[in-house]
């Protein structure tokens, strides 16, 4: 950053007036409440500094800066490695995925002779802790179990989640017995999910690092997906539901040796830099509705998975226009899902050196028509081959609003924006199949054709709101310090308090 002409350093500057309730000069007046982050074992922060002539009084921020022993490439290396297993054990086990929601889902149809809007009032009540998962974010962003803080969370509610799991597997089978399973399961493994989500994020801001930590997850998480789409058939066929409960609840025990594991990483000083800092209940809901980086994160996020032509529209289309198979439509999500990992592969080498501000306009512009190659298909064949292109398309975008959902986090609450996140995927998912079923009811000729225009206005919408991300948020890449962000995180602190 090149010096003003005025005489005073732009980067000095910008963070006086981004932090005025901060002292001005030295290490040694900064006041109780902000003291334990500055100075203490921590690099000086990767401010510019500015000739003599042009040099005013200085304020030395110690505490915000990366450590660059966890920034080396073993330790980086380290750090994917860790997340990378986590992400694959714990959407394999989670209970919102393909491999239980097919076998309850067969136990209801065939062995509980329950009707399809029985099945649908299942689905929707066992949903409900999805739908609310910032709570369950903000219980991990207040509690600290056996002061371990999340690996205390892993310690816990792995073994919780797997005994559910087994209880589900012993128990005599009946309607209420698979809904209160489901229930325990599903509250159970969102704390694991709030836990995990919210040291990524905590771990991505703090190493620079969300665009490739972004990358990673979805790249990971995408395995669960596509060998569900292509196994569902077998697994309903050759696994007994009691049998894929045990398998879920092996799975599940694995996530509790995380608690065990702690590499240096991703837990060296992690909890004690400022972007870990988090205040009481008061201080944390105030600063969460003051963040004004949430509120764009969060909406994007929700028109991006709002697609009203993507799942049971299509799902119709194929079977009763095009007298598709049924597994057809199973295939053509598993490739569409495969499709996306060359961009998230790109997006993890393209973060690094573009701003996250162009890679959010790049990608939602490619991801705008991304459906519109479905209002073309005549065959089942046809679909299977478009989804690959469809697929690539909607990479980039995925990947760069996971990035700046990470990037928005208040300082102390990653696991409250990333499960408020979690939450807004999963109810405008629901709530964009209704209206895309109720859209595709309405023409029986053209019914699909308004769903796939209606998927890409919704997606068009994104654009304006990229307008009121903060600029300062995304306008640089991975690995880039960036002071000002690094000022306003402290500003937020001093005015709510640390907890």
């Amino acid at each position: 950053m090149a010096v003003a002409s005025k005489p005073r350093c732009v980067a000095q500057e910008a963070l006086r007036r981004r932090t005025p309730n901060l002292p001005s000069v030295g290490n040694k007046e900064v006041g109780p409440e902000l003291g334990r982050y500055w100075g203490v074992g921590f690099a000086p922060a990767q401010l510019p500094r500015c000739p003599s002539s042009v040099r005013g009084p200085t304020v030395k921020i110690t505490g915000m800066a990366t450590d660059s022993s966890r920034n080396s490439s073993s330790n980086t290396g380290q750090t994917f490695f860790y997340f990378g297993w986590l992400t694959l054990f714990l959407y394999l086990a989670t209970p919102a995925g393909y491999l239980i929601d097919i076998q309850t889902s067969y136990m209801l149809k065939n062995q509980l002779h329950a009707t399809a809007t029985q099945i649908s009032i299942f689905r929707l009540l066992t949903g409900i802790p999805v739908y609310f998962a910032f709570a369950f974010g903000l219980l991990r962003d207040q509690w600290n179990p056996f002061g371990l803080r999340d690996r205390g969370f892993f310690l816990i509610f792995a073994p919780a989640t797997a005994g559910a799991f087994i209880w589900m597997a012993t128990s005599r089978l009946s309607y209420r017995g698979l809904l209160t399973g489901m229930l325990l399961v599903m509250l159970s493994s969102r704390l694991l999910a709030a836990a995990y989500q919210g040291l990524m994020a905590l771990v991505g801001q703090e190493l620079l690092m969300s665009g490739r930590l972004s990358a990673l997850w979805n790249l990971v998480s995408s395995v669960p997906v596509i060998a569900g789409a292509f196994a569902s058939g077998y697994i309903s066929e050759h696994l007994p539901p009691n049998e894929t409960f045990y398998l879920v609840a092996a799975l599940t025990s694995l996530i509790a040796f995380f608690g065990l594991w702690k590499p240096r990483s991703v837990f060296s000083h992690t909890y004690e830099r400022p972007q870990a800092s988090g205040a009481n209940f008061v201080g944390n809901v105030r600063r969460l509705v003051k963040h004004r980086a949430v509120y764009p994160a969060v909406l994007i996020c929700f028109l991006w998975n709002f697609a009203p032509g993507s799942a049971t529209p299509l799902q119709f289309y194929l079977t009763d226009r095009l007298h598709a198979s049924d597994a057809v439509f199973s295939y053509y999500n598993g490739i569409f899902a495969a499709a996306f990992i060359p961009t998230f592969l790109l997006y993890g080498f393209l973060c690094k050196k573009v701003p996250l501000n162009k890679l959010l306009w790049w990608g939602t512009i490619i991801a705008v028509p991304q459906m519109i190659p479905l209002a073309f298909i005549h065959s089942g064949k046809l679909a299977l081959v478009l989804a690959v292109p469809i697929g690539l398309m909607g990479g980039i975008a995925t990947a760069s609003y996971f990035d700046l959902a990470m990037r928005s986090c208040p300082p102390g609450l990653q696991g409250t924006l990333m499960m408020l996140v979690d939450g807004v995927f999963a109810l405008s998912a629901r709530g964009g199949d209704l209206l895309g079923s109720k859209i595709y009811n309405s023409s029986p000729t053209n019914g699909f054709l308004y769903c796939v225009i209606a998927t890409t206005v919704v997606y068009a919408l994104i654009l304006p709101l990229i307008l009121l991300v903060p600029k300062e948020l995304i306008a640089t890449a991975d690995g880039e310090p960036n002071p000002i962000v690094e000022a306003e995180v402290l500003e937020e602190i001093a005015e709510t308090g640390p907890a």
